[in-house]
């Protein structure tokens, strides 16, 4: 693929695109629900009776989205004033028996800031195609994931590690200044270049391994979707295979990243880690940090066991496990497994903040459905925990947020209704519950923004129910810090 070629038909091609409104809410609009949602199912036939008599942007969507061949005549209406040869030898469409065919994915995006278009390989899903060792993803499900995981507050600068089609760095530049993005592949740099150049964006794009483009440089955000498969370190494809055993990949960029953040700087990484039978998961990734220095907040999304763990990337790389071939590549990575403990793979995201402080590091499970992004909830913490370090809750004043909810949970017993636990819910952010006793709920029912300091209400609650003030104390502290930390009260 040239890269000039490819750069020089962007800015017809982006006239082209505004013109027939190939933009995400339009082709909603055009497809319908119903043929829209089949359509991300891998099911063309609704979307393509949809585009019958669609003009232009029919075309666009039974070229791009569908990936139908199309007849030649009706590709150069739709395309001007892209000339058709232009569009074939830049290597985004290609001659057909009956008509041309794109190349390349080319879809509309809206990533919270409005539509953007990303160029990536095809994937497979409806044509048959097969997958380049230096095949370029286009915006899967973790790049979703990412998308919304990712804070985007003003920042000077962002360093997108590894960025593949371009699609985080692309969002980054709606909130940052400058942005720099690295990728170790040529396809993946010439693909971001055209994507930016398709939304009429500046991205800095470097060449190389990790760190090393950027060596000597601090950014006040990183932002990485990282190849974090974890095998036994064969490179099959470089989107997803590291080269580093295990969750080597994971580890390196989690330790390394915050050696490139000015001070106060975060990061958002999508990683993964195994779960080591007999060890902790959380004692794992901490062990990646450094003791001074950082802020961590570690949320686990997801654990594959090995079987549907391999499967599903044996999958990923249309590897059909009927093959001997494939089938003992499946028996290599059951006995790497194996060999290493591994009970199963975590997955999830690694916010970073860099600090001049002992480290704090939060891992977390947070496995059930909720609904509002992390990304806004990761800075929130940060500066929560910032407020505890400078903060003695117990001459604090607290409020309890509007959103939480004192929940008893009773089950039938011998002598009608027991109660068996009760809690508190959050109801915004990431929907934690934590569980209390009847003391830490009438603790916490005293909270008001004009009333009194902690310490006095435990004082209170201590003589009101015949308990020792100082164990009370001992309980309170810990119990509103976690509260704190995670946003169920805060400072009034």
């Amino acid at each position: 693929m040239d890269r000039d070629l490819l750069l020089s038909i962007c800015p017809p091609l982006r006239i082209a695109l505004i013109r027939c409104r190939y933009d995400i809410d339009t082709v909603r609009d055009l497809l319908g629900a119903e043929a829209h949602a089949a359509l991300g199912r891998s099911e063309p036939v609704p979307a393509r009776r949809a585009t019958r008599d669609a003009g232009d942007l029919g075309v666009l969507v039974r070229l791009f989205l569908l990936q139908d061949t199309c007849p030649a005549d009706e590709v150069t209406v739709a395309l001007a004033p892209l000339a058709l040869d232009d569009a074939l030898a830049a290597g985004l469409l290609e001659r057909d028996t009956n008509g041309v065919r794109t190349s390349l994915d080319l879809r509309p995006l809206d990533a919270g800031v409005g539509n953007r278009w990303v160029l990536s390989d095809l994937d497979g899903a409806l044509r048959a195609v097969s997958t380049r060792p230096d095949h370029v993803l286009g915006v899967g499900q973790a790049s979703l994931s990412l998308l919304q995981a990712t804070p985007t507050d003003p920042v000077g600068s962002v360093l997108d590690l590894g960025t593949g089609c371009g699609v985080q760095a692309i969002h980054a530049a709606e909130y940052a200044d400058t942005v720099t993005a690295t990728d170790i592949t040529p396809r993946c740099l010439t693909l971001a270049a055209a994507s930016a150049a398709l939304n009429e964006l500046d991205l800095e794009l470097l060449e190389g391994s990790w760190f090393e483009p950027v060596a000597d440089r601090c950014f006040d955000r990183i932002v990485a979707n990282p190849p974090f498969v974890v095998s036994s370190g064969q490179v099959e494809h470089s989107y997803r295979d590291s080269g580093l055993d295990l969750d080597g990949a994971s580890k390196l960029m989690v330790s390394q990243a915050v050696d490139h953040l000015n001070p106060g700087g975060t990061a958002s990484i999508l990683a993964s880690w195994v779960h080591v039978e007999d060890e902790d998961w959380r004692a794992r990734v901490a062990s990646w940090l450094p003791a001074h220095g950082v802020d961590a907040w570690v949320v686990q999304r997801d654990v594959a066991d090995p079987s549907l763990y391999i499967g599903t990337w044996l999958r990923d790389g249309d590897a059909d496990q009927r093959d001997p071939a494939v089938a003992a590549r499946a028996e290599d990575w059951f006995d790497h497994f194996e060999r290493n403990r591994v009970e199963g793979v975590g997955f999830g995201f690694v916010y970073l903040r860099r600090t001049d402080l002992p480290s704090d590091v939060l891992a977390e499970d947070l496995r059930h459905s909720f609904t509002d992004a992390l990304g806004p909830e990761s800075i929130d913490y940060f500066a929560r925990l910032q407020w505890l370090r400078d903060h003695d809750v117990l001459d604090s004043r607290f409020r309890v947020r509007t959103d939480t909810a004192l929940e008893r949970v009773f089950l039938p017993g011998n002598d009608g209704w027991a109660r068996v636990v009760t809690r508190v819910h959050r109801g915004g952010g990431p929907a934690w519950q934590h569980e209390v006793d009847d003391l830490a709920a009438n603790l916490l029912g005293g909270l008001r923004a004009d009333g009194l300091p902690l310490g006095d209400l435990v004082s209170l609650l201590a003589a009101a129910h015949g308990e020792d003030e100082a164990e009370l104390t001992a309980m309170a502290v810990p119990l509103m810090q976690g509260l704190v930390r995670h946003g169920f009260v805060e400072p009034a």
